[in-house]
This record gives C-alpha cells, sequence and structure tokens, in this order.
C-alpha cells in the first residue's frame, strides 16, 4: 500500500484521475442502494429491478459491438468528462421521475456514459505512469472501485432508510460534478498519445475484434473472464437463496456473505502487484481464477453461513486479483491507437456472459436449489482458470506487431 501511496505522489495526473474515480464511485454506490428501493418501492416487482440492473449493463454491450471505435478517436479525456456531466444530468433528473419507466429509462443513459467513461479511463492509465509503476496503478484503481462499493452501499442503506431515495441522488449528481472537474486539470496528451484517424466506422470496428481474437493474452480474458462472470451470474441471482434458504441465515446472513466478497475483493486488488512480481501473469491469473472456483464449491458444500463467508472470502480475493490482471493483460497487450475499442471489445463480451448467467441462473436454482446452482458456478469457474492459464502464460505481447501504421497529429488538449 505504500508503493501505491508513493505512486499518487510520483504521478500527478494519474492522482488525478485516482481522485475522480474515488469521488464519482462513492456516489455511485451510494446511488445504488437509492434507485433499487425507489424502483421496488414503486412497483413491488421483482420484474421491475431486474430491469433496473439490466440497462445499467446493457448499454455496456451495445457500445462494445458497435462504437468502441469513438474511445480512440475521440477525446478519451473530454469523453470522460462528456460522460461525467451526463450522469450528473440524470441523478438531478431522478428526484422529479415520476414512475419506474422513468428511473429505468434515466439509469439507461447513465449506463450509457458508464459504458464509455470506463474503458477511456482504463485505456489511458498506461500513459500517466511508467511501465514499472502500471501493475500498482491498475490495482490501486481497482483497490478503490472495491472500496467505495463498500462504502457506499452502506451508506446507501443508512441514507435511504433515514431520508428516502433523493437525498442519495443528489450527492452522487454532485459526486460526477466533482470528478469532472478533477479530471479538467489532466492534459488530454496524456490519457491519449495522438489522434487517431478513421478508416471507416466498421473497418475500425473490426479493427478491434481482429486483435482480441489474434492476441492470446487478450484471448485470455476473451474466454477466461466470459466463463468466469457467466458462472459470477449463477452466483448473484442464487446468493440471496442460499443465504436465506439454504442457511437459513435470513437477511443478516446475505448481507455477511455481501461483505464477505467484498473484503476480500479489496484484500485480493491490494496483493495483485506484489503477487505478479513472483510470478508471471499466467500463473498468477489462472491462480486468481482458481481461488474463485474454489470459494464458489466451498461455499456451495459449507453447512451453515458462518463457513460459507470464509469460502466467500477467498472468492473475493481471487476476483478481485482477477479483474486487475485482466486490466493488465489489455494495456500490455494493446497499442494506445486499439486499446479504448479492444476494452469495449471484451467488457461487451464479459458482460454479455454475466448477463446470460443471470438469466440460466433463476431455473436452474428454481430446479436443483442453490447449493447445485453454486456447485455449477464452481465447475464454470474452474473451467475459466484453465483457459486463463493456458491461454495468458502463452505468447509474447503482440501490440507492436498489430498495431497500423498512423500518421502522428496534434496531441490532444
Amino acid at each position: 500500500m505504500r508503493r501505491q501511496l508513493g505512486l499518487l505522489a510520483r504521478a500527478p495526473s494519474y492522482r488525478l484521475l485516482s481522485l475522480a474515480a474515488l469521488a464519482s464511485g462513492a456516489g455511485t454506490w451510494l446511488s445504488v442502494i437509492a434507485l433499487t428501493v425507489d424502483v421496488f418501492d414503486r412497483t413491488h416487482s421483482a420484474n421491475w429491478v431486474a430491469a433496473l440492473l439490466i440497462a445499467d449493463f446493457l448499454p455496456t454491450v451495445g457500445i462494445g459491438l458497435l462504437l468502441g471505435p469513438l474511445v480512440d478517436r475521440l477525446s478519451r479525456k473530454w469523453l470522460m468528462i462528456g460522460a461525467d456531466l451526463v450522469r450528473f444530468g440524470v441523478f438531478v433528473a431522478l428526484p422529479f421521475a415520476d414512475g419506474a419507466l422513468g428511473i429505468v429509462l434515466l439509469a439507461g443513459v447513465a449506463g450509457l456514459a458508464t459504458g464509455f467513461f470506463r474503458p477511456a479511463s482504463y485505456a489511458g492509465v498506461p500513459n500517466l505512469v511508467d511501465e514499472s509503476d502500471l501493475a500498482e496503478a491498475s490495482a490501486l484503481l481497482r483497490t478503490i472501485e472495491n472500496v467505495t462499493q463498500m462504502g457506499g452501499t452502506f451508506a446507501g442503506g443508512a441514507l435511504v432508510a433515514a431520508s428516502g431515495p433523493h437525498p442519495a441522488y443528489w450527492l452522487n449528481a454532485a459526486s460526477f460534478l466533482l470528478s469532472a472537474l478533477l479530471l479538467t486539470g489532466i492534459p488530454g496528451r496524456l490519457l491519449q498519445a495522438t489522434r487517431v484517424s478513421s478508416r471507416g466506422h466498421l473497418t475500425d470496428l473490426v479493427d478491434g475484434f481482429r486483435l482480441v481474437l489474434g492476441s492470446r493474452p487478450l484471448l485470455a480474458v476473451f474466454v477466461a473472464w466470459s466463463l468466469a462472470l457467466a458462472a459470477g451470474g449463477l452466483v448473484n441471482v442464487s446468493e440471496v437463496a442460499l443465504a436465506k434458504v439454504s442457511f437459513h441465515a435470513g437477511s443478516f446472513g446475505f448481507g455477511l456473505m455481501w461483505t464477505a466478497t467484498g473484503l476480500g475483493s479489496i484484500a485480493g486488488s491490494l496483493v495483485a502487484a506484489r503477487s505478479l512480481e513472483k510470478r508471471g501473469i499466467g500463473t498468477v491469473y489462472g491462480a486468481a481464477i482458481t481461488l474463485m472456483a474454489l470459494g464458489t464449491g466451498g461455499a456451495a458444500a459449507s453447512p451453515n453461513v458462518w463457513v460459507a463467508v470464509w469460502c466467500l472470502g477467498l472468492f473475493g480475493i481471487g476476483n478481485g486479483a482477477a479483474i486487475v490482471y485482466n486490466v493488465l493483460l489489455v494495456q500490455r497487450n494493446s497499442p494506445d491507437a486499439l486499446r479504448g475499442r479492444v476494452f469495449t471489445v471484451l467488457m461487451s463480451a464479459t458482460y454479455a456472459a454475466l448477463g446470460l448467467g443471470m438469466v440460466v441462473a433463476g431455473p436452474v436454482a428454481q430446479a436443483v436449489g442453490p447449493r447445485w446452482t453454486y456447485a455449477a458456478a464452481a465447475g464454470i469457474a474452474s473451467l475459466a482458470a484453465v483457459a486463463g492459464r493456458a491461454l495468458a502464460g502463452g505468447g509474447a505481447p503482440q501490440a507492436e506487431e498489430v498495431e497500423e501504421k498512423r500518421r502522428p497529429a496534434a496531441a490532444l488538449s
């Protein structure tokens, strides 16, 4: 942790990006509870809650399939600032929404903005820090996201219980405005080396897919993390039933399981960079997903919630570390001119896998129960670990071999 804090002191532009992530992340997770409660209280329908969750990630799938080249062609700095301002507007408008449909549609707009913000920020990080600091930089950003998720959801629940959802909306709007202001201090030329000229939108789009499918490290993320998130979809949907039906632990037990996973994710993201110093990327990536499989299988076999939380903590450690390695595999094996669209392609594929897992989870859990659903998820995660180890461990970085010859242009401002 000391090295990561030292990085904040050495790299002022990275520090601004980290502070922006802290501000917007805290507000986002604060409002997650508010949105869910608001929709459920208005409709008393799980279907509307599901629609809200889908509206959050579905735009990311569409961006990867249709709009990924924009993350490389447009200024990443102004794309992120624009996304923050759109999300600011959404949360200013939410207190005035007069029905569940309006809330879901506004959440979809916010999800669209997030679908541009996240790949733009990840793609820009290698330009803000030295190569020797890249693993620590990516790990710290992931740690910030995990911490804000834990703290934000807890604070959001308390705030909504005390004052209703609207104060959480206003606070989240303010967090996005603060994030946008912080990002204005980062020179655009540091987030993006040169302006990328288009060879035609369809050709630009195909370039991203071709790079992903032609690079073993990128294919590792495509295959392994899609499988891992499909397993995660099974876990997410059946977790409440495992807590309440199998363990008879009620809502308290469900919250305890969520907390154990979150704490494990924080720990995993903190140790990810240090583990990579001792082992190759294929080894640590496969090991991280293996921990996810072991944790999921252990929870399925646990006699009660008190044993399961330790298993889910193990799952969280693997999950936190694996996400850091996903980001690093892309950052180190994609040229700057293509990195944004590579991120969007991979996010699109893995979110689609997550959605598929969530769709399948309901009927599976209903048919065989939550324990066997968790066991199935553990089996899928085991396959993901094997694929990740095999693909990430083979082949050298291919970014230089596949980068298109583009004429350098004036740096972005």
